[in-house]
């Protein structure tokens, strides 16, 4: 009886609730003790029996789960192709000049063209309200200096 209540927990972790491991373990936990009372009371030949009754019934239940196809609603079927800040620097150049909107220590917002964008400085500290300018754009990086 602890066989097939192990085993059904083992299921129901497989199919209903994957992931969580806890129904599993136990499941685990009560088959073994289950094969291992088979063997200490009964004898030899009764724990092998009860050993490849339950490995068979699991052998089966997997193929089964296989086929039925089960598992189809736990794969991943489509990809997620979105980008995060997706031309986010599309309208800005080089040269481009702006006004500081935060203290940039060495990280902070700076307005150009009415939109506020997060920029970085070459490890300098530059005021809010300072003038600045790009001078370089790596992908989403946007490098700026004070304007001298």
């Amino acid at each position: 009886m602890l066989v097939l209540i192990g085993l059904v927990f083992i299921y129901l972790e497989l199919i209903f609730v994957p992931g969580t491991t806890f129904l599993g373990l136990i499941g685990l936990v009560l088959t073994g003790i289950g094969i291992y009372i088979a063997f200490e009371n009964h004898g030899s030949s009764v724990g092998y029996m009860v050993l490849g009754g339950s490995f068979l019934v699991s052998l089966i239940a997997l193929v089964y789960s296989f086929k039925a196809k089960s598992w189809d609603r736990f794969a991943l079927k489509q990809q997620n192709k979105a980008r995060f800040n997706q031309g986010y620097t599309e309208d800005l150049t080089l040269e481009m000049e702006g006004v500081a909107v935060s203290d940039l220590k060495p990280i902070g917002k700076v307005e150009f063209e009415n939109k506020t964008y997060e920029v970085s400085t070459h490890g300098n500290l530059i005021e809010s309200g300072k003038e600045v300018r790009i001078i370089s754009i790596d992908r989403n990086k946007i490098i700026v200096d004070i304007i001298s």
